[in-house]
């Protein structure tokens, strides 16, 4: 089948879940276009034939949303979406697609809609869709406006693929709940407790960092600056997919903002977390939440000392706690392989789509 997968190129985890589960596709005989923008599309068209288009960004500063400035950022590209949106439609015409699967990646999504092709939605946003969670009453305008946005950014999909960590009842027939997907490169990867702590940030952290310092005795990797130096007790790193990693199996913990994808593969590594949601990001909040309530890390509300002193002494205790997380999922080779969510797709595909397409006529 001709397949067109259109991925958000917002952080890293969109692209690291398409290369894995594309590849899959492709392993299975389907023919796949690459449609995503920044990193989405600097990690995949090296690996898959790809159309790059404009997208959608979320500027922050100091782990916190900048409203004002992700709107204004977005406006201003409105020429270059428009743009994209005639290429994209010339793929389509040139292509043909049998199918379009979308991680979080509107235009692809609303054009599957408009020529009345099935359509796939394969990410972890959908889970605050269709599944039914908790959420404390303090976050109930941000879940709100949430899934407005989920619901205004992916039309409704025939079929909802959805990752996630924490497991809740689906609200329909047609979402399917999948384990947390991880790269390939996770297998491969023996994870040991060293004596670093690994520290992710977007945009900036300051006031994190300032935090940090004030921990002399310990050790603290920090990824988020791309620039190589040392002070004090602090190194920084440029980014690198095999320097992180490396860096990520060799840590005591994880110190981060609260991306899926990385308490994903930090809870396969066993390695308790200090997550500080981004301000003004609910998804980041219920990731914090649901990995307290799971008891491998801290939902910081934030960073200053006490908070910090808290999570290091209960490192150990996370620790224990992550020996046993999902019955022997954790450091399981097998576990990247991703089979279920591999043999769904399977299902639906085969036959030409018949169960795909069963789906698509019932909407």
């Amino acid at each position: 089948m001709r397949i067109i997968y259109g991925v958000s190129g917002e952080g890293s985890g969109h692209s690291s879940r398409a290369r894995a589960m594309a590849s899959h596709l492709r392993d299975q005989g389907h023919e796949v276009r690459i449609v995503s923008y920044d990193r989405g599309y600097r990690t995949l068209h090296t690996h898959f034939e790809s159309l790059e288009i404009s997208g959608l960004h979320i500027i922050s500063s100091d782990n916190k949303v900048s409203m004002p400035r992700t709107v204004f950022t977005n406006l201003r590209r409105l020429p270059e979406f428009r743009r994209s949106v005639r290429r994209l439609k010339q793929l389509f015409d040139e292509f043909h697609p049998d199918i379009v699967i979308t991680d979080f990646e509107p235009m692809t999504a609303y054009l599957a809609r408009s020529r009345k092709l099935p359509l796939i939605s394969l990410d972890n946003q959908h889970r605050m869709r269709y599944m039914h969670y908790d959420s404390p009453p303090r976050l109930r305008l941000d879940r709100w406006v949430t899934e407005m946005v989920i619901r205004l950014m992916v039309p409704t999909p025939d079929v909802a693929l959805a990752s996630t960590f924490f497991q809740g009842k689906v609200k329909n027939d047609r979402t399917f709940l999948f384990p947390p997907i991880l790269r390939a490169e996770m297998g491969e990867l023996t994870p040991v407790s060293g004596e670093h702590h690994l520290v992710y940030v977007t945009s900036g952290y300051d006031t994190l960092i300032d935090v940090l310092k004030r921990f002399a005795d310990e050790r603290f990797v920090i990824y988020g600056y791309n620039r190589e130096a040392v002070d004090g007790n602090l190194q920084y790193r440029e980014f690198s997919t095999e320097g992180f990693l490396a860096d990520l199996a060799g840590c005591r913990s994880v110190i981060a903002t609260a991306g899926f994808t990385l308490i994903s593969e930090a809870m396969y590594l066993q390695k308790p977390y200090l997550a500080f949601p981004m301000h003004g990001q609910f998804e980041q909040q219920l990731n914090g939440l649901c990995l307290e309530e799971l008891g491998y890390g801290m939902n910081a509300r934030a960073a200053d000392y006490p908070t910090l002193n808290g999570f290091l002494d209960s490192v150990p205790r996370f620790a224990d706690a992550l020996q046993h997380y999902a019955d022997g999922f954790s450091n399981n080779p097998q576990a990247c392989q991703n089979l279920a969510i591999r043999e769904r797709l399977d299902t639906l595909l085969a036959n030409e789509g018949a169960v795909l397409r069963e789906f698509h006529q019932r909407r």
